[in-house]
């Protein structure tokens, strides 16, 4: 598919044009937050479905997941829409261990991965970490489950893990854990 200015997108070619970006990540990029030539890291990236936006418009991208498949799917997109991209860009790893080097990113993005944190040190050590390879002034963009407004309908299960209404058991941040360690990292909240 070609885009000229000015052409409208039918809505059937949304997601072939932006992927199954996360809503939030896409008020992001509306912003001017997220800008073509920036380099990014999609941390947690599974098969990529943040991804084709910016493999198309000149971002300088990097993935990682822990699943091998999940990497293998991204780099089949890498092949089709940024093939001059380095391999070595996209890799196979725990976010608590990441092999870029200190300060690397401008951005990166970690969208519903954090809430799979074992407990709170594992939580610390994957946040940590993406924020040791985000640059000063970077834009470390997180959708994280949290318990905030539904303190009442989550069972703690232990290590900031609890089971929640839908059935499912997730690491979930505390607004007390958010505001220590924005505190603690140096970290400012943007407006939404």
């Amino acid at each position: 598919m070609s885009y000229d200015r000015g052409m409208l997108l039918p809505p059937a070619e949304l997601p072939e044009f932006f992927g199954l970006i996360d809503i939030y990540l896409f008020d992001q990029l509306l912003k001017g937050r997220l800008t073509p030539g920036m380099r990014i890291l999609d941390a947690g990236s599974g098969a990529g479905r943040n991804l084709p936006y910016f493999l198309r418009h000149g971002f300088d991208v990097c993935a990682v997941d822990a699943t091998p498949g999940a990497l293998d799917q991204v780099r089949g997109l890498v092949a089709e829409l940024a093939p001059r991209l380095p391999a070595a860009n996209f890799r196979v790893e725990a976010l608590d261990a990441l092999s870029f080097p200190d300060q690397d990113f401008d951005a990166v993005i970690a969208s519903a991965v954090l809430h799979f944190a074992r407990d709170e040190p594992h939580f610390r050590a994957m946040l940590g970490e993406l924020w040791r390879v985000l640059r000063p002034g970077g834009l470390f963009f997180a959708r994280l489950a949290s318990s905030i407004g539904i303190e009442a309908r989550v069972q703690p299960l232990g290590g900031g893990r609890y089971h929640l209404p839908d059935g499912s058991d997730r690491f979930l941040v505390t607004e007390a854990l958010l505001a220590g360690l924005a505190a603690a990292l140096g970290g400012t909240r943007k407006a939404r």
